[in-house]
């Protein structure tokens, strides 16, 4: 069963190693769920760097160049250090590379393959034995170069201290997934709220999504399609055709909370999103997500946030 909230203990640290050709797509996908996490959350959750092995600028796949640290420069403990390659990983497979990311993967709790650098984590060694995934395009050949890794066509998987997933979309599934794990459901669904992120897709497809159960998905868009006039959950229940105990199993056991607290939440999300976003009044945004009065929206927004409209209004953006 998934957990709604949990508490947070500490900053997680995240090194991400760029090597030339990599997709922005993916970086951006793996790295604004992460700061998404800290904005709506109002809390430092993560921080990252960004490395080379050489240092200096790297050239991505479509010309952009991105300033990186040098892997050997410094020491680069962290708890998450993401290999994101693309194209031309066969080319970057050499005996000097491959060392120098063993070392820095020695240096980190938890490895993870982005898009095509599951293929550098298995051609060092790092996923022998492991069950791993790639980008769908080369998975063949990927299962065909490393017959002593357990290929899975999964968008990502996860393996213990090793994880791996198979492209930019997954990217996103997969750091979504990391964030639930760490923060909870709630900041999980928060973040995935910005990016309009909510349907399940099969390994190989783009698409998005962590929760299970279809039920739940079509519950969550009645939900967000309900937002100024709330409906009962009973009256969510009888439009799925299942009875509300049903619905309360099925929240419970995919988002760790019953429907009607996921609603409130999903209507707080709401809220806050009309305040950072718009100039509309306390009293038309308290109208437009449901609340009888300001004060009722005050009271909630206050228990969920530890802070009043007004004052996330007037607060500076962490990022």
């Amino acid at each position: 069963m998934q957990k709604w909230t949990k508490r947070s203990s500490g900053t997680t640290k995240i090194v991400v190693l760029l090597f030339d050709g990599f997709s922005n797509h993916c970086l951006a996908n793996t790295l604004e769920p992460f700061r998404a996490a800290n904005t709506v959350s109002g809390h430092k959750l993560y921080q990252w760097q960004l490395l080379s092995l050489a240092g200096g600028l790297v050239r991505s796949s479509s010309d952009m160049l991105v300033e990186t640290h040098a892997a050997t420069g410094a020491d680069w403990d962290c708890d998450y250090l993401m290999v994101v390659a693309s194209y031309g990983h066969q080319a970057l497979s050499q005996s000097k590379l491959l060392s120098g990311l063993r070392v820095l993967c020695g240096k980190a709790k938890c490895v993870v393959g982005m898009d095509t650098g599951s293929w550098l984590l298995a051609a060092a060694g790092l996923l022998d034995g492991r069950a791993a995934t790639i980008h769908a395009d080369i998975f063949d050949s990927f299962t065909e170069a490393f017959t002593q890794v357990d290929t899975r066509k999964e968008r990502f998987v996860i393996d213990g201290d090793r994880i791996t997933c198979g492209g930019a979309m997954a990217s996103f599934d997969l750091v979504l997934n990391l964030i639930g794990a760490q923060c909870g459901e709630a900041i999980r669904l928060d973040v995935a709220a910005l990016f309009l992120h909510q349907a399940h897709q099969a390994f190989g497809e783009v698409g998005i999504a962590p929760v299970q159960s279809k039920l739940v998905v079509r519950a969550l868009v009645l939900m967000n399609e309900n937002i100024e006039e709330p409906l009962a959950v009973t009256a969510i229940a009888q439009q799925l055709g299942c009875s509300a105990k049903a619905l309360h199993r099925r929240f419970i056991a995919d988002l760790g909370a019953p429907p009607g607290q996921v609603y409130r939440y999903r209507r707080l999300i709401a809220v806050r999103s009309l305040i950072e976003n718009t100039t509309l009044s306390i009293t038309e945004i308290a109208a437009r997500c449901g609340y009888e009065n300001t004060s009722a929206m005050s009271r909630a927004f206050r228990q969920q946030y530890d802070m009043t409209p007004t004052a996330l209004r007037k607060a500076p953006v962490i990022r």
